[in-house]
């Protein structure tokens, strides 16, 4: 079963509210809020197969272009004035520093004439090296607190570090997708890196971080968003 397959209720992008800001899930896994001009992206992981080959473990070279260009796209389609990155920006501490010329120049492009905050990450918790923009451990603004790791009790947490996805199962037939995850006090966004992986929302991992009962996931699909309660999903 794909997700083209579902109802076709939603398009490439499906808009809510969150702690009284208009957003925009968007099918890349960027959230976009519009009345502040600010886009959000989370785990990028750049320079992940360069992390793995420094240990031995060979990946095809592409995934730092290949997530750049879909950067570079939602950008382009929402031209924010203010960028915030929400940690793992790059695989591990190195990555910025050693990534390779022509797409260190690509992303400094991206950067150029806008507000960009690097928020650090577990992956690489020594921030983002020479690079234009702000670093910052998490970073308050309109009401809104943007860190890479969930923090219990606190209203109005966009993070992302846990890599959610859901699985929508029908009898014989299931979809596992990236999501974001929100409910009234935590929006978590899906890697947007190109080769993460995901964590299924019904993992241990997330206990205890989001009210079930008003629990929405937003899954990804190829070209667009569909919008389900928690409760839909089968254990």
């Amino acid at each position: 079963m794909s997700l083209q397959q579902q109802p076709r209720e939603r398009e490439t992008a499906c808009d809510t509210r969150f702690c009284g800001h208009a957003v925009t899930f968007d099918a890349s896994g960027a959230l976009w809020f519009p009345e502040l001009s600010l886009l959000v992206v989370s785990d990028l992981h750049l320079e992940r197969g360069a992390a793995h080959a420094r240990r031995g473990f060979f990946l095809p070279p592409y995934d730092t272009g290949r997530t750049l260009a879909a950067l570079a796209a939602v950008i382009d389609r929402y031209r924010p004035e203010r960028v915030v990155s929400l940690g793992d920006n790059f695989h591990d501490r190195v990555g910025a520093r050693d990534m390779a010329a022509a797409e260190r120049q690509s992303l400094e492009a991206l950067t150029e004439r806008r507000d960009w905050v690097w928020i650090n990450g577990n992956h690489d918790p020594d921030g983002v090296a020479g690079l234009p923009g702000r670093v910052e451990d998490e970073w308050l603004f309109e009401g809104l607190t943007f860190r890479h790791e969930p923090k219990r009790g606190v209203k109005g947490e966009i993070c992302g570090h846990l890599h959610p996805s859901a699985t929508l199962r029908r009898p014989g037939k299931s979809v596992r997708r990236p999501c974001f995850a929100l409910d009234g006090a935590r929006l978590m966004l899906p890697a947007f890196s190109t080769t993460a992986g995901g964590l299924d929302l019904r993992h241990a991992a997330f206990a205890g971080l989001f009210d079930r009962r008003v629990l929405t996931v937003h899954m990804l699909g190829p070209e667009r968003v569909y919008s389900l309660p928690f409760a839909a999903l089968s254990a």
